[in-house]
């Protein structure tokens, strides 16, 4: 029997070549291996928002004889404790019955704090490493989020105008955002955030970029995602919550971690620029160390 590993490589290379529903099943496999391993088909099934037989349809279209293998092998690794998968599992509550405010508060916060030691894991660690090698090297850094991922680019962004004029933040007026890529160039690198469901504006952006020669780096919430495929390096951010909105805050985590990659790279020239940054906010009066007098 093949590995939980080689069936998530196989379902990542294959994926392409799925059905919007197949997708649909399959990325679920992929982001929810716990609740594979430990429950019925049925429930898979219902979470991922499918029908029973897409899940063996999935396992046909993997060679498998049918769901009981994908399952096996997913149990198998949870026995063996080599994916973690014990210290993930999800507790759902039941059809129907209600969790007090601070239960709820409680449990999210505990899945965000699993969240971000994820990304402490070594292939993070090595993606987020690589990633900002990339933008070290750019002559420029444009930076894209569109709607729910705007934060995060405008985050990203603000930090680093702090440390130079490198950064170009895709966020114009009237639909003018792209209008920046004009002088892009291949010594130039596209940061982009985006997380399901992907705008199509961020793809139609990002691949123009590409076309132009502009080197693409992400962050984003899936192997399969479309930007993998535009991009030279990926940082894959969750993003499932229980409330009722997914969560940026793996996302948010992983920008500040770039930021202060990129800071570090040169010690000296972050403290100048920083300093520089500081005397300019202090002529402005930008910041106050008291509540303000009442006119």
């Amino acid at each position: 029997m093949q590995s939980s590993d080689s069936l998530r490589e196989q379902i990542i290379a294959q994926y392409d070549a799925m059905s919007a529903q197949l997708q649909q099943a399959a990325r679920y496999v992929l982001e929810h291996p716990e609740e594979v391993a430990l429950v019925s088909m049925r429930e898979v099934a219902r979470n991922a928002c499918v029908q029973p037989a897409t899940m063996t349809r999935l396992a046909k279209f993997l060679g498998l004889a049918g769901y009981d293998d994908i399952r096996a092998q997913h149990a198998a690794a949870l026995r063996q404790g080599s994916d973690g998968f014990a210290a993930k599992v999800r507790q759902r509550a039941d059809e129907g019955s209600e969790r007090g405010a601070s239960d709820t508060a409680s449990h999210m916060l505990q899945g965000l704090s699993a969240q971000l030691a994820k990304l402490c894991e070594p292939d993070s660690l090595r993606r987020l490493e690589a990633t900002a090698d990339r933008l070290r090297s750019a002559r420029k850094i444009y930076v894209l989020g569109l709607r729910s991922s705007h934060a995060v680019a405008w985050h990203f962004h603000y930090v680093m105008t702090l440390l130079g004029e490198r950064s170009v933040h895709l966020d114009g007026p009237g639909g003018t955002g792209g209008d920046a890529l004009i002088r892009a160039t291949p010594e130039d690198v596209m940061l982009v955030i985006s997380i399901k469901p992907y705008a199509t504006r961020t793809l139609e952006l990002a691949q123009l970029a590409k076309d132009k020669g502009v080197g693409i780096v992400s962050i984003t919430d899936s192997q399969v995602s479309p930007l993998v495929a535009l991009s030279e390096q990926a940082v894959f951010c969750p993003t499932d919550s229980d409330s009722f909105f997914h969560t940026l805050t793996p996302a948010l985590a992983v920008s500040e971690v770039l930021c202060s990659l990129l800071a570090e790279f040169d010690r000296p020239k972050t403290l100048e620029a920083l300093q520089q940054a500081d005397e300019h906010l202090l002529q402005l009066n930008t910041y106050s160390a008291a509540i303000p007098r009442r006119r």
